[in-house]
This record gives structure tokens, C-alpha cells and sequence, in this order.
């Protein structure tokens, strides 16, 4: 009996004996974390490469200070402990800050599917790593962000937020409380239903260079995000860019992709990879997609340069 006591408070002697005993021991127990840490990691920084980074910073940090792990606080909770801090202090050593949030491929999200975070979490898993939501995050303070992962998105309470982040509950409760007003102005949930009709009219209408029919599939509030350009906001305003750019770039061809559980399209202009593009929808229009230029994004896709035939 008390040992289940303890297991449900704090950490286990499992736990214990693991965080004090070897190197391979350590790992071992921490590999079970590694995939919801690095989901926690991305959403806070929006970015793979600094979540990855952050990761392995995180888990460097707790090896070496496995040490101060003690009983009162689970070992998955010591370890949030220290990734969120590492995630802030990456933030505040940023030397612009992040407004939109680069794609993830499915693979490195795979293994939280499994995460059970409770009925008290007003976010599902998938919904959690959506570029919809992660594009609002970038807009919290990195205060408020960590907050309202930890509650809205893990369900911890509270008093344990309170102790990850060492300050009050009082302070925990009102960062969230405006953490949730913003999200109230800005967020549009994502509808995760698959919508192949809506997903092939948008396929035919890139691929045929028609931007009216591109346009009559946005809502009307839609933005187009473009990192590192700046937005184009409002489906009027999204069909002037796209009049200009269609012209100049042609018919594109594109291929089924994936990204952040969610659609994504690979585009080629002339067999070579000109963007990756991923899609926010509500079921009926799009609400928001995301053209990604940068090299990189192909590399961390797999996806070809340049097509065949």
C-alpha cells in the first residue's frame, strides 16, 4: 500500500532505482518519454530542428542532474520539469521570434499517439500538434504557452504546474486564463475528418492554374503563410497574390504528402520541388494553408527534388 501511494504521488521506487542506477538503465527508462518530449518540445518551439536540439539538451541535463530527482514528483513530470525550461530558456535566447510554425512529418509523431493525458485535457493529441494550433501557440507569450500545454494539452494540475515551473497556483491559473482568451480570438479548430473532395478540387485547381476556383475553396477569413514572408490574410488578398504568382510560376503537379497528422501536398513546377503545402480546413473550406520553400523541409520529407517522367 505504500508503495502505491507513492506511485501515485510522486515517483516510484522503480523510478528511483532507475534514475540512480547506469547510464544504460537511465536511457532505458527515459526512451519511454522520448516521443511525447519531443512533441512538447516542437509545440513549444514550433520548429523540428530547435525541438530536436531542445530534446537532447533536456535529457543531457537530466542525466546530469539525476541526482536531485526525489520522490516528490514523478519522473515523467521531473522530466517535463526540465524540457519546458529548456524550451524557455531557447525562446529568450532567440534573436527574432518565431511567428509561424514549420511542418513535422508524421513519423516523428507517431509515438504519441499513445499518450493518455486524461478527460481533463481540453486538446487532443493529434489536434495538439496541428499546424492550426501550433501557429496560435507562436503567439502566446512563451509563459502563457507553457502553461496552457501543461494544463489544456497534458492535464497536469494545477499545483503540479505550480511546482514544474516554480511559481503559485495563482500565477499558474491567471496565465492560463489569458492563455485561453487569446486562443478564444484567434484559434479556428481544425476539423480532422478526411475531406478528399475538397482536397481534389484543390489538387485540380493548382494543377490547372485556376486561381478563381483556388479561391472559391478559401474561406473567407483564409490565410495563406508563406515562412519567412510575411502572410497574406483574407481570400480576396490571397486570390491577388496568387493571380501574380500563378502567372509567373504556371501549372504545378502535385503529389500526396503528410504532415502534423494532417494533409499535405508536395508541389512540383516543372518536375523540381518548388514548396511543400499543408492544409487547415473546418470540413467545408480551407481556413489557412502553409507554403514551405526552404530546402530543408524536402530533406526531412524524403520527398524527391525532382520528379521522374
Amino acid at each position: 500500500m505504500k508503495e502505491q501511494i507513492a506511485s501515485a504521488l510522486g515517483a516510484s521506487p522503480d523510478e528511483q532505482s532507475s534514475v540512480s542506477g547506469s547510464a544504460d538503465a537511465f536511457g532505458e527508462h527515459v526512451a519511454g518519454y522520448r516521443s511525447e518530449l519531443f512533441a512538447h518540445c516542437y509545440r513549444m518551439l514550433g520548429s523540428v530542428d530547435e525541438a530536436e536540439d531542445a530534446l537532447q539538451d533536456a535529457l543531457a541535463r537530466a542525466w546530469e542532474r539525476r541526482h536531485m530527482f526525489g520522490e516528490s514528483i514523478s519522473f515523467r513530470a521531473w522530466l517535463y520539469r526540465i524540457a519546458t525550461n529548456t524550451c524557455l530558456n531557447a525562446i529568450e535566447g532567440r534573436k527574432r521570434d518565431r511567428t509561424e510554425p514549420g511542418p513535422c512529418p508524421d513519423g516523428l509523431l507517431t509515438g504519441i499517439a499513445s499518450t493518455d493525458a486524461g478527460p481533463e485535457a481540453r486538446y487532443a493529441m493529434q489536434e495538439s500538434v496541428s499546424l492550426a494550433f501550433l501557429t496560435v501557440l507562436q503567439v502566446l507569450p512563451p509563459r502563457q504557452r507553457a502553461v496552457l500545454l501543461l494544463r489544456d494539452v497534458l492535464a497536469f494540475r494545477a499545483a503540479e504546474v505550480a511546482r514544474l515551473l516554480e511559481i503559485s497556483a495563482q500565477a499558474v491559473n491567471s496565465l492560463l486564463q489569458r492563455a485561453r482568451t487569446t486562443l478564444r480570438g484567434k484559434y479556428v479548430r481544425p476539423t480532422f475528418a478526411d475531406s478528399p473532395d475538397l482536397l481534389a478540387r484543390y489538387v485540380r485547381a493548382w494543377e490547372a492554374a485556376d486561381v478563381a476556383s483556388l479561391v472559391a475553396l478559401l474561406r473567407e477569413d483564409a490565410v495563406l503563410a508563406m515562412p519567412p514572408r510575411p502572410s497574406v490574410i483574407g481570400a480576396r488578398s490571397i486570390g491577388g497574390f496568387l493571380a501574380e504568382s500563378v502567372s509567373a510560376i504556371g501549372s504545378m503537379r502535385l503529389v500526396a504528402a503528410r504532415a502534423n497528422w494532417g494533409p499535405a501536398l508536395a508541389a512540383y513546377v516543372q518536375t523540381r520541388l518548388f514548396a511543400l503545402l499543408v492544409i487547415d480546413t473546418d470540413g467545408e473550406r480551407i481556413t489557412r494553408f502553409h507554403a514551405y520553400a526552404d530546402p530543408r523541409v524536402a530533406t526531412r520529407f524524403g520527398l524527391p527534388a525532382q520528379l521522374g517522367g
